[in-house]
């Protein structure tokens, strides 16, 4: 039987930083006490806004602390513990690992947030019956985490930064990308350009959607076109069993997914059609997969 290990967990976002006190085993973990605070944008910051996190958790719990674990947004190399490439929070060949060993004085797992989004849905969440699937958290921007054979693959799927064709531009440079019309930002942002109308988030177009609003209606379309272009990649490309959509935008729940649903039936000719579920884990998914990366290193010592 496996020994229950406990860890922090922290899981720095676009917007957010949540932190959060873990106990459990390489199979299922749940969190015991909860910290957030605002995700500030260079890695001297988020290194020391993490490192306060950590030692405020660690003065509430009740047992020692066995690990923490770390995950980013962007391009990272788990191997050395760096984050390569932030486009939303703006670092470049950070040694996160590094420095947060140094300052915490605690073995660091550190990873990818969306790889660890996904390892904990595979593990404990709404993919844990799948074997080849593609877990896709829709927020600030897009990403997915890769299951082949059962396994999280290490590289996370770029989705949201393939050009699908729209022509818009995107904060990463490329025009035509998935995140500049499907992300949940995106989505806001749109809907404030066109109807000259401020909203909190993607969660209140989805509201004036509900009651028939046109410029919601159209911002929405788009955002589920360019959705389901990124998914007929992904079904050409890997041949999913199932897309499991997380993040804020999953919140919409059949606002979203029937629509996805019926484009995707539209634009599919020949690819395999994959199943469209919701993530079960909301946004702890990000911090349980951090723990399920530490406990993983604990375990492999």
């Amino acid at each position: 039987m496996a020994r229950t290990r406990h860890v922090i967990a922290v899981d720095v976002g676009g917007t957010e930083t949540k932190a959060a006190l873990v106990t459990g085993t390489p199979t299922r973990v749940h969190p015991v006490k909860q910290q957030r605070r605002p995700t500030r944008r260079t890695g001297d910051a988020v290194v020391e806004d993490v490192t306060a996190l950590v030692n405020e958790l660690r003065a509430l719990s009740d047992h020692p602390i066995d690990a923490i674990g770390v995950v980013v947004p962007g391009i990272v190399d788990e191997a050395t513990g760096t984050g390569v490439y932030s486009t939303n929070l703006g670092w470049q060949n950070y040694p996160f690992k590094t420095n947060l060993q140094t300052r915490t004085n605690l073995p660091t797992a550190f990873g990818h947030d969306v790889r660890a989004g996904g390892l904990a849905e595979l593990r404990q969440g709404n993919a844990r019956d799948l074997t080849n699937a593609v877990i896709m958290p829709i927020g600030t921007g897009i990403a997915a985490a890769l299951v082949l054979d059962g396994r999280v693959c290490t590289a996370p799927g770029e989705i949201g930064h393939v050009d699908v064709g729209h022509g818009d531009p995107c904060d990463c440079g490329q025009t035509g990308c998935v995140e500049a019309r499907a992300s949940s930002a995106a989505i806001a942002r749109r809907y404030t350009r066109r109807a000259n109308r401020d909203v909190n988030g993607a969660a209140d177009v989805a509201r004036l959607l509900t009651t028939g609003d046109t410029d919601a209606a159209a911002v929405w379309r788009e955002a589920v076109d360019a959705l389901a272009r990124g998914i007929l990649l992904i079904a050409a490309l890997l041949g999913p069993e199932a897309v499991v959509l997380g993040g804020g935008l999953a919140l919409a729940g059949p606002l979203l997914t029937d629509p996805l649903g019926e484009r995707l039936d539209e634009l599919i000719v020949f690819q395999r059609r994959p199943e469209l579920r919701l993530a079960a884990l909301g946004d702890e998914a990000g911090c349980l997969g951090a723990a399920l990366l530490a406990i993983d290193m604990l375990e492999e010592r």
